[in-house]
């Protein structure tokens, strides 16, 4: 028997073939249908647990068979899995599109809706509210054809999205930078040497291979002396998806946008973005344009600043006219050094992995009473993963003595895998249920003389996953679609930016950073310069955000997505560029947040929740960052309760008030 098709304690890695996808999701999908159809064809008056809990078990066979899947077409595919799930994904779009525009099942969720009495926020209101407001968002009330239409649409878009991701891993595996000359390497730390050397020695070349994954990417852009070089390295990063090859993204988000566009209209919106911002915090697009603009307004200047003392730096900037795109990062590390004395690279012998790891297993230790063990005997689908078994042990505030979940790390690049950081899911925690959680990061290799050692920003990025996967691993609630990070998009970030502060704090990191080869501890100075350069560049960088999230905006408030023309022009219209754009780069057809994910329309959910997230930490910091009463009332009012109350009672339950920037503004030197 097919493997996915039998039950499993975990996903069996080591067994599992391409070929048993295709065959396992349609006997899931048959499955599923069997299901359903039995729900809207029941005889029995409609019920909660007949119709609404009913619906969110259907398909839990599919669920699970199609995460592994999806997972894996993100972290460890090949040209095989890409085309079984690009045969697939229509189908399980066209699955969920005929459950959710089935009418019969719409009038019994509403029967049931109208003949129930739930109290305020228990989770049955909430999941029936839900359950309610996604079959009329999914257009079951259209009339037949326009319901056809957007259900056609719907398996497009899946299609749409998976090409978009396809073609940018493809375009980013595609280009290297081969050096033979040591000449060429000028002003790269002996580190990063030694990974390209290595990394050329894997291909069998000679010299020093450097590629577009940001464990090359950025440290070259940051030390190379070769402005020429640092250029090309620029240009052909800013230009994946948009070469006008077969990998060429332009027409795939032209029909992204004309797609959602029209979905947006046949549900009565006048744009997309006005359908997603209906059902988030911010509400509405003129509370989403005027929190932008006031953002923008509060930090223009600072981004300004930024720059001019970039450009006042000498010597480095007497031969740099104009100032480039590819030059900021690297004047950015030469200011940090002269104005903080801070050597980005001089502090990655201190952050070796599996420290870091360690210290932030141990936080969680000390906040939650957590244990993380190793699992070898679960099956991983790649080397490079380990699994923990994450167990609570008693605390002054729970007894427990349990199992909470499985944890799946992924730390280190390959081709196989797409860019950047993520967490996610191969099950999320229902009832008795317990999660298996799934962080995946591009952290430097080792190599064959050091362990892999972290830049500060890669251990900010590693505590952000984190926070997400404890998100998902301490949620307590009832039903799956409500769990761990089920929550409004504008909201999700919150709880894994929260914990990039802990970076900050020497009590933190001095529980774990130590010299790789002496075990000396992070020297005290080393920490004030961490935190005196905690806010360098901060206007920048926040302007830098605020640009992607107008142009997500930008993309997604055209009244007809026909109009899009190239992506490179929409985003030059949207960003406020204090450098020259460069001709032929553009982050649109690399943006897989918005054209390959889930944040379309929601990527300004990181600055929206960083307001949060530095207004929770000020409780942190005012009882101590170690604080279990404050930790214990953090997982009690938020991480435990998932989507099972709106974002804003969460928040108020554990602040006792409603959001205030001035602590996100204070953080950023803005105010004192």
């Amino acid at each position: 028997m097919n493997i996915l098709l039998q039950d499993w304690e975990f996903p069996p890695f080591d067994q599992i073939k391409t070929e048993d996808y295709e065959p396992a999701v349609r006997a899931a999908i048959a499955e599923a249908e069997a299901h359903v159809e039995a729900i809207a064809t029941s005889p029995e008056e409609p019920t909660f647990e007949n119709t609404v809990e009913a619906l969110e078990c259907a398909s839990r066979r599919l669920d699970r068979i199609s995460a592994v899947m999806m997972n894996l077409n993100e972290c460890c595919t090949d040209d095989e899995l890409q085309a079984v799930v690009m045969r697939l994904e229509p189908e399980m779009t066209r699955f969920s599109m005929k459950v959710m525009t089935d009418h019969r099942l719409y009038e019994r969720v509403k029967y049931v809706s109208e003949n129930s009495e739930y109290a305020e926020h228990s989770e049955k209101k909430t999941l029936l509210e839900n359950t309610l407001k996604s079959f009329r968002r999914h257009g079951v009330a259209l009339p037949p054809e326009q319901r056809e239409q957007y259900k056609k649409n719907e398996e497009a878009l899946s299609e749409l999205k998976l090409r978009f991701s396809q073609n940018a891993l493809a375009d980013l595996n595609d280009w290297t930078l081969h050096l033979t000359d040591e000449d060429d390497l000028a002003g790269l730390p002996e580190s990063v040497r030694t990974t390209a050397r290595e990394e050329a020695a894997s291909r069998g070349m000679e010299g020093w291979l450097f590629t577009l994954a940001a464990p090359s990417y950025i440290p070259f852009m940051t030390y190379s002396d070769r402005r020429d070089l640092r250029e090309k390295m620029y240009r052909a990063y800013g230009s994946i998806g948009g070469r006008g090859n077969e990998h060429d993204n332009n027409e795939v988000i032209r029909r992204i946008v004309e797609l959602r566009a029209e979905q947006a209209r046949l549900l009565g919106y006048d744009t997309y973005c006005d359908y997603v911002l209906e059902d988030r915090m911010v509400q509405s697009l003129p509370n989403l344009r005027r929190f932008m603009q006031e953002l923008k307004e509060a930090v223009l200047p600072a981004a300004k600043n930024d720059l001019a003392e970039i450009q006042k730096l000498s010597p480095f900037t007497s031969h740099l006219s104009p100032l480039m795109p590819w030059d900021f990062s690297y004047l950015s590390e030469k200011l940090k050094q002269q104005r903080y004395a801070f050597d980005s690279e001089a502090l990655r012998p201190y952050f070796p992995l599996e420290a870091v790891r360690e210290g932030i297993f141990a936080l969680y230790g000390r906040l939650y009473g957590l244990r993380f063990d190793p699992a070898p005997e679960v099956p991983v689908y790649h080397e490079d993963v380990k699994v923990y078994r994450v167990s609570q042990l008693p605390t002054k505030h729970l007894t427990l003595n349990t199992e909470l979940g499985l944890l799946y790390l992924d730390m280190h690049p390959r081709a196989s895998k797409r860019s950047g950081a993520w967490m996610t899911e191969f099950r999320g925690q229902y009832g008795a249920v317990r999660p298996q959680i799934q962080v995946v990061c591009n952290f430097s290799k080792p190599t064959s003389d050091t362990p892999a050692l972290l830049r500060f920003s890669e251990v900010e990025t590693f505590m952000h996953e984190m926070g997400h996967a404890m998100h998902g691993m301490l949620s307590d609630v009832q039903y799956e679609s409500l769990s761990g990070t089920n929550v409004k998009r504008d909201f999700v970030e919150m709880p894994s930016q929260v914990m990039e502060n802990w970076c900050y704090e020497p009590e933190f990191l001095n529980t774990f950073a130590r010299h790789y080869q002496t075990g000396e501890p992070l020297p005290t100075e080393y920490v004030e310069k961490i935190r005196a350069a905690q806010n360098h560049m901060a206007g920048w960088l926040c302007l830098r955000q605020l640009n992607l999230g107008f142009t997500d905006i930008a993309f997604h408030t055209v009244p007809d997505g026909s109009t899009v023309g190239k992506a490179e022009a929409v985003e030059a219209s949207a960003m406020t560029n204090l450098l020259p754009r460069v001709p032929g780069c553009c982050t649109a057809t690399n943006f897989s947040h918005i054209f390959g994910g889930g944040y379309a329309s929601g990527y300004y959910g990181y600055k929206w929740a960083e307001v949060l997230d530095a207004d929770i930490f000020s409780r942190f910091k005012q009882d101590g960052i170690f604080n279990q009463e404050t930790a214990s009332a953090f997982r009690r009012e938020v991480l435990s309760k998932g989507g099972t109350e709106h974002p804003a009672i969460l928040f108020k339950n554990f602040m006792g008030r409603d959001p205030d920037n001035k602590a996100l503004l204070k953080r950023m030197n803005l105010i004192n």
